[in-house]
């Protein structure tokens, strides 16, 4: 019988499970358990800033080395807290996807090589600053052209917050 798609990726992973070492863990203090990451400005209140990034013209997008350092200083750049990293390159064009988990959400990437174009997204919380990250990966990738958008995740007036319990 024909295995699923599903079935053979569920073998898979619990096949590699078994052969590394556990997910790293960010536990927080107990004093930091209930704090509130929300962000609060200019009267809106909102679980974090979400930044859509376009990279048009850009170089460099199927090295797997480029890519990881890229992130790495991404989140350095934006004061955020790296728990993993998890890139996968496609054969045989060489696009790249892949995601940095962070303390604060994450930096996903999509690339097409064949296109020199890669699609970013930064989506941070707290004190993080996600724009920040924007000029590093300028300076990876070589862009000739940037397209960033914003969107400021989970946002109400702070007068009508209704996640305020």
């Amino acid at each position: 019988m024909k295995e699923s798609l599903s079935e053979v990726h569920l073998a898979d992973d619990q096949e590699a499970v078994s052969s590394v070492a556990p997910w790293p863990a960010f536990t927080q203090g107990e004093e930091e358990e209930r704090l509130d990451y929300f962000i609060e400005r200019n009267g809106e209140r909102f679980a974090g800033t979400h930044l859509i990034i376009d990279l048009s013209g850009a170089s460099k997008l199927d090295d797997l080395e480029v890519m990881e350092q890229a992130l790495r200083d991404s989140v350095d750049a934006a004061g955020a807290t790296l728990l993993h990293i998890h890139l996968h390159h496609f054969t045989p064009n060489g696009g790249i996807s892949g995601v940095a988990v962070l303390a604060e959400s994450h930096i996903s990437v999509h690339t097409w090589p064949e296109r020199n174009y890669a699609a970013f997204d930064v989506f941070m919380c707290g004190a993080a600053e996600p724009e920040k990250s924007i000029p590093v990966l300028e300076n990876a990738f070589s862009p000739s052209r940037v397209n960033v958008d914003e969107i400021l995740r989970g946002k109400r007036r702070v007068e009508d917050d209704d996640y305020v319990s």
